[in-house]
Formats: C-alpha cells, structure tokens, sequence
C-alpha cells in the first residue's frame, strides 16, 4: 500500500481528485468504481468543478457503483444513486447511460446482482475504486463475516452500520436492513484502488487494515493483498499507524 497522510482535507481532496483527474486524461474511456457517503463528497466536487474548467471530460466514462439500499428507489432521498446525481452526475458532462448503480428495488434482486457482476466483468473491469471504511473494517457494505465476500449480492447490515448511518435519516427504524453490494473479490479486481478516510474514530479501522492480520472480521484487511492501492488518510485517521 501506498500512504498519504495530510494535516487537511484540502490536502485530501486534491490528492484523491488528481488520482482520478489522472485515470481520466489518460484512459478518456475509462471505467471508475464509485463510492457514496460523506468523504468521497468533497472529491466529487472537485472533479465537478475540473469538468466545467474543461480540464477533463466524462463524455467516455462509465461508472459503476459500490452498492445500494434494498427498498429504496432511485428517487428516494437517501437512494445512492440519488447521491451521486446530486454531487457528481449532474456537475458533469457525463452520458446517464454509462451511469450504472444497484436496484434496490428490482423485482430479483439476486439477478440484479448477477447482471450488475456480469456488467462489470463485460466492461473490461474497473479501472480506478474508491473505497471508504466503515468503523467495523467494513468496505462498500461488506460486514466483518466468516469468509471474505467474492461478488455483488445481498447483504444484511450489522447494528453498527445501521447505526452509523442513521444520522441520514429520521431515525434508526427507517435505515434499510439489507442492501446490495459489490463482493470483495469484486473490489479485488479493480486495476487500482484509493481509499480515503478521516476522523479519528477511524483510526482503529485503518490500522487494522493496515497493520492487522488479513481476515474476514476486517473486510479491508484484504486490500494488503492487492498490487496497487493508494490510502489517503488526514492525520486523525492515521493516529494509530
């Protein structure tokens, strides 16, 4: 892994938007895998505002989203692809139709996952991911188990990532329970990955991803194994290591 540790987030967003910043002018077609949440938010505005300078251009792009809530439609406010409308698509001269996010309410949902699996593999692959970590370790929506996730699939939250996410809505009854997520062996396949984390109250996390032994109990733990990954952590996050 390849570290970067800034005192700002201004020193992040720059960071992590120059690693897409450079995917897109060197592949204009290229495939990014995206994430949803709070820290990828600044980033995603930066590229927005790199779009409209006409220092990049999304026309080629595809994307392909982490995951999704079961039960939530597109439209809904806290639906993720929703988000992603809000903070990237819309600021960029990106085609709608290379936009690709989970149905949380497809009428199968474990097809919906196959096809999203398969969409992705007939893509030629993601090219650039970037990943968040959750408090229990956990990357897109895959939870501390037994044995590492290997593709898109339902997935049941645990009570820390339903509570954790509960600051979204009006309460915690109203979190989706499930939702759908791509694998581990998924992100795995990513030709390169950024991870971005701050907060002190990640700090845990990112040690145990980096330092800890590689184990399904920290999902993140399995990107030691992988040959380019690129973590980029504010000093908070990085208090541990």
């Amino acid at each position: 892994m390849k570290m970067h540790i800034y005192k700002d987030t201004e020193g992040i967003t720059s960071s992590a938007a120059a690693l897409f910043s450079a995917c897109i002018l060197e592949k204009p077609g290229c495939i990014l895998g995206l994430a949803t949440g709070s820290t990828p938010v600044a980033i995603y505005t930066r590229l927005g505002e790199l779009c409209r300078a006409g220092i990049l251009d999304f026309s080629g792009v595809k994307t392909y989203n982490l995951d999704e809530y079961v039960g939530l439609d597109r439209e809904h406010e806290q639906s993720y692809y929703r988000f992603m409308k809000e903070n990237l698509f819309q600021h960029v001269n990106i085609d709608m139709a290379n936009v690709h996010v989970l149905c949380g309410v497809a009428s199968d949902l474990t097809q919906e996952c196959r096809d999203y699996e398969r969409a992705i593999d007939e893509a030629g692959g993601i090219d650039l991911q970037i990943l968040g970590i959750g408090h229990n370790g956990h990357i897109a929506f895959n939870e501390p188990a037994d044995a590492f996730s290997n593709v898109t699939q339902i997935v049941d939250l645990t009570p820390s990532t339903i509570e954790a996410n509960t600051r979204f809505f009006d309460c915690s009854a109203d979190v989706p329970r499930q939702a759908l997520s791509t694998g581990i062996g998924t992100i795995m396949r990513a030709r390169k990955i950024v991870m971005v984390c701050t907060g002190e109250g990640k700090a845990r996390a990112v040690y145990d991803m980096v330092r800890g032994p590689v184990t399904p109990k920290c999902p993140a733990s399995m990107l030691q194994f992988h040959p380019n990954v690129t973590v980029i952590l504010d000093e908070a996050a990085a208090s541990m290591l």
